[in-house]
């Protein structure tokens, strides 16, 4: 059976109002709801008192246009050339206006292709599930998984590509009903602030002063991350945590190395994307908790990591922790273009012996929502007498691929990853949200990944 969203109580729609007007538009729609609700008909409501979550969202035209293949810079909300190029592009394919600009006929007919080529499955699930989405009134979806739990402010900053008019502001207010506590309504505040990036960025200095004083506060960089942008910086250096979500990078090797950078800046940093690794991390230390075999874990020498083609960065971070663990310097990091997206990896171990890697990404007919989820993974040794051979994979076929990939050593153990229902961002923001501050293990992770990529941009 189809489980159904909770309902949506409103106590405020979006409304338009001045920057100025923020907080008290916000004072008065609880003075007129009343905590206890109007003469006790309507149920307590209880107001952000957890924490508040600033959303950096692009509206759609460029990741429509990167959907469509017009487009491979960053998510950024910027007009700039590479954007005006691809609109160009856009507009001569569909026969509009060449404007280089986002004329609503222009966005009218992106959006018509990129509906018909999810209906006739020529753009993945991947694509869609990072469209961007703004705040709407008939279906608030971040505060769906996150009001359920916490009472919090969620802050969206939307810069659009266009124009520059200014901020516009809207406020509202959303309580989803649930049957087990139908007595108290948690609600959400949102603030939603839009404009060019150039506009939001003159605005940067009043949104500190909109998150809720001693409460944590996060901020959700739904775009390309960067380091440099001073919007960014502002909001980074004032929040407990940034969080990112490494599956949507545009061009992930570079942006590893760009969250690296804000890691060595200081910079509190989360990633959905590493969160959706955690149970191929707890089997793999499963596999190695009996004595024999944790001894044989110095005995592996050949790594083999398949990942649905199109993003590498699980098969990487998953490659970087495994030699974080194990203490491994990477040596070389090659690849090799063709049907199947190759890298080779060297390092070295603590006892200078050779370990040898390959990320291969594998084109796959039915894509999952994720971009780049690992699909199996093989841990083998050519010692021909170590106990250490591994294989986790996430279904049959996957299994039967590293079982047939080669290698001196046959694999010891199997083990099957379950299909994982919470991967969605949503979600595990909704968990990402009950920690905060720096991760030591995620931070040693990106840093050895950071090493590997370097090498391969000497290469």
């Amino acid at each position: 059976m189809t489980s159904q969203a909770p309902t949506i109580f409103s106590l405020q729609a979006p409304k338009d109002i001045s920057l100025t007007e923020i907080e008290a538009e916000l004072n008065q729609i609880w003075q007129s709801y009343g905590i206890a609700g109007d003469d006790g008909a309507l149920p307590a409501a209880t107001r952000a008192t957890t924490f508040t979550l600033v959303v950096y969202e692009p509206e759609q035209t460029q990741s429509l246009l990167a959907a469509l293949g017009f487009y491979k810079g960053p998510i950024d909300g910027i007009l700039g050339p590479q954007t005006k190029a691809a609109l160009r592009e856009a507009q001569k394919k569909y026969e509009l206006p060449q404007t280089g600009t986002a004329t609503p006929e222009t966005l009218a007919i992106l959006r018509e292709k990129f509906a018909k080529g999810q209906r006739n499955g020529s753009i993945a699930e991947s694509s869609a599930s990072s469209m961007p989405y703004g705040v709407d009134a008939a279906s608030p979806r971040i505060a769906d998984e996150i009001a359920i739990r916490n009472p919090c402010r969620i802050i969206a900053l939307c810069p659009i590509v266009g124009e520059d008019e200014g901020v516009k502001a809207q406020v509202s207010a959303y309580c989803p009903i649930q049957k087990q506590s139908s007595s108290t309504l948690i609600c959400c505040e949102y603030i939603t602030l839009s404009g060019t990036p150039s506009a939001l960025e003159r605005i940067g200095g009043m949104i500190p002063a909109l998150l809720i004083g001693g409460l944590p506060k996060f901020l959700w960089w739904k775009a390309t991350p960067d380091p440099n942008n001073s919007l960014f910086k502002r909001l980074a250096a004032v929040c407990n945590n940034v969080i990112v979500d490494s599956c949507n990078f545009n061009k992930p090797e570079h942006d590893l190395l760009s969250l690296q950078e804000l890691v060595e800046n200081g910079i509190p940093l989360a990633d959905l994307n590493w969160r959706r690794l955690a149970a191929w991390q707890e089997l793999t230390a499963q596999a190695y908790d009996s004595p024999h075999r944790c001894g044989a874990l110095k005995e592996i020498d050949r790594v083999n990591i398949d990942y649905e083609k199109g993003n590498p960065t699980q098969a990487l971070l998953f490659l970087g922790w495994l030699a974080s663990r194990l203490q491994w310097l990477p040596i070389a990091y090659e690849k090799e273009s063709g049907d199947y997206e190759i890298a080779k990896i060297r390092f070295v171990s603590q006892d200078q012996k050779q370990v040898e890697a390959e990320l291969a990404g594998v084109p796959v007919a039915d894509a999952g929502e994720v971009a780049g989820d690992l699909i199996a993974l093989r841990l083998s040794s050519t010692n021909l007498n170590a106990d250490c051979g591994t294989v986790i994979c996430t279904e049959t076929g996957g299994c039967m691929r590293m079982e047939t990939h080669g290698g001196a050593q046959s694999a010891g153990l199997f083990q099957q990853v379950s299909s994982l229902s919470e991967q969605k961002a949503e979600a595990l923001l909704s968990q990402q949200v009950q920690r905060w501050g720096h991760e030591a293990l995620f931070e040693d992770t990106l840093a050895i990944t950071a090493q590997l990529l370097k090498l391969g941009e000497k290469s």
